[in-house]
């Protein structure tokens, strides 16, 4: 796959904390990844993402670094990384480490220092209070709140967009810009094959600190559940600024070979896709970025049009990264429950992500169609689910332990208790359970990844839509012999529609072309080759 080997991949996630615990301390580690490789390596992946294993207290779990250039004895060692490292490669998968450039924890050495305003005074975001005592502007928090927490010792605000234990760097000085880059060179020299770049529309915000607007009200439900949602964005994220310093970032991989980029954009649906686009455009920007347009309850033909669409016509030379679940919403099979029985949702969903032109994500354990757990509030440990329960329970429903097999604590530890329990609905869909299973979502996971794969146009080819009536979406993959149709029906109910040309090829999903015409069982998906019948 050469130097541009993300174009088209498979990305797998991994959370480090459940995905294999072998010290038997409750809480996965780097060793126990190692081990469990050759399972994401045989079900079709070309990468892993893992989540942070740096130094931390954990009040975001791992998303508030105390130290970047280290490993979280939680997780292990420097050592064990690299013995991580090398037995990805030597399966063949890359290995994308995730960077938290906006901000740090409050214990980090950094903030000790600026806020005794020394050497490192303006490396935060300091701002006098009002005459009032107030925060210098409205600004909110993302997990509730305002983003201005006041310090006694220096007797200012500080800027802080999640937790005030993770308090935002200054990211418009050139030293702290130089420091990051310099992180990210650690890790490059030490062999990792790219960054995934936590909330990278968040780097910048604007040195005047000028109030933010109010959101225009929208929704059946006006207020929204948390403050943050009332407001549009304009001053504290997604600043033009952000660009120049995204270049700074891919001239440093550039000097490494067939190293990649990918952002997290958050931002409001549309907006938060001509963003992707912007920060995707041309060569000197991320290699590709990933928002949350297709992380929500949308499941309609229209929906997943608009966001490919929309994105390819802001940036043609762009390049985008899909998925459907990861460490910050609710697993898919679970937001999508109206839209078919588990299973059946689970292979479609897959069927349906692979077809997509981009780079795709899958989080660990959606390849055992994994449902959302139910919690009960003291065993929550996210600070959303904490503050904002019971109308919103927060991540680590989806963050719960992977399941491997029918042994006490799915054979994820052998600890009397691991850190976030494993439910009778989520052991049921163990990966031993499902090997025996031919049907199970693991196989058809195996199958589809192995024709996409198999399948250039799947790959990069270009994304023509057909004019289907809904709940049908179509579309075709490449140009000419090699072109691949894709049509899908994203309900629990039969379809029947004339049928595109074309014969069937890959792993079809309850569908049939009799004569002229296409039947669509519950869920169904096929795909024609280009081509007489």
């Amino acid at each position: 796959m050469g130097r541009e080997w993300w174009r088209g991949a498979v990305i797998y996630q991994i959370y480090p904390r459940s995905f294999q615990d072998d010290d038997g301390d409750g809480l996965g580690d780097l060793r126990g990844i190692a081990r469990r490789l050759d399972h994401v390596a045989g079900l079709g992946a070309d990468a892993i993402w893992i989540s942070p294993v740096f130094p931390s207290p954990m009040a975001d779990m791992g998303y508030d670094v105390a130290e970047y250039c280290d490993i979280d004895p939680r997780f292990g060692t420097l050592a064990d990384f690299d013995a991580l490292l090398a037995r990805a490669h030597d399966l063949g998968l890359r290995v994308i480490l995730d960077q938290v450039i906006s901000h740090s924890s409050d214990r980090h050495p950094w903030f000790q220092d600026s806020r005794r305003r020394g050497g490192k005074a303006d490396w935060y975001v300091w701002a006098d209070p009002r005459p009032d005592g107030s925060p210098p502007n409205n600004w909110m928090s993302v997990f509730g709140g305002p983003a201005w927490e006041w310090d006694a010792g220096r007797r200012q605000y500080y800027l802080h967009n999640f937790l005030p234990a993770q308090p935002d760097l200054n990211l418009t000085n050139p030293k702290v810009q130089e420091a990051m880059l310099n992180i990210l060179r650690f890790w490059l020299d030490r062999g990792v094959d790219g960054f995934r770049l936590d909330t990278v529309n968040y780097y910048m915000h604007d040195p005047g600190l000028a109030d933010n607007p109010p959101a225009r009200p929208h929704g059946a439900r006006w207020p929204p559940l948390n403050t943050y949602d009332m407001q549009d964005h304009v001053h504290d994220k997604s600043r033009p600024q952000n660009i120049d310093f995204l270049k700074k970032i891919r001239a440093l991989t550039e000097r490494y070979e067939g190293r990649c980029l990918i952002g997290e954009v958050g931002d409001d649906p549309g907006k938060a896709l001509r963003l992707m686009a912007e920060y995707t455009a041309g060569t000197g920007r991320l290699h590709m970025a990933y928002s949350f347009d297709m992380l929500g309850p949308d499941y309609t033909p229209a929906h997943f049009r608009t966001c490919i669409d929309a994105f390819f016509a802001a940036a043609p030379d762009g390049w985008p990264s899909w998925a459907f679940s990861n460490h910050d919403v609710m697993r898919h099979v679970s937001r999508w429950q109206d839209h078919g029985a588990p299973d059946a949702v689970a292979r479609q969903a897959i069927s349906l992500l692979a077809s997509f032109e981009g780079t795709i994500g899958l989080y660990q354990g959606e390849e055992l169609g994994q449902t959302e757990t139910e919690l009960d509030y003291h065993e929550l440990t996210d600070p959303p689910g904490l503050r904002f329960w019971p109308e919103n329970k927060g991540r680590d429903g989806c963050r719960t332990p992977m399941v491997w097999d029918d042994g006490p604590h799915g054979g994820f530890t052998t600890a009397a208790r691991p850190w976030l329990p494993v439910k009778p609905p989520q052991a049921a869909r163990a990966l031993s359970l499902q090997e025996a299973d031919p049907q199970a979502p693991l196989h058809h996971y195996r199958r589809m990844l192995a024709f996409r794969r198999a399948t250039p146009a799947l790959r990069t080819g270009r994304t023509r839509f057909l004019n289907l009536p809904a709940p049908v979406l179509g579309f075709v993959r490449g140009e000419g012999a090699g072109a691949v149709t894709a049509v899908f029906s994203l309900s629990g109910a039969p379809v029947r529609i004339k049928a595109p040309p074309g014969r069937a090829v890959g792993p079809v999903l309850a569908a049939t072309v009799e004569g002229d015409m296409l039947e669509l069982g519950p869920n169904g998906c096929i795909w024609l080759a280009a081509g007489a019948d």
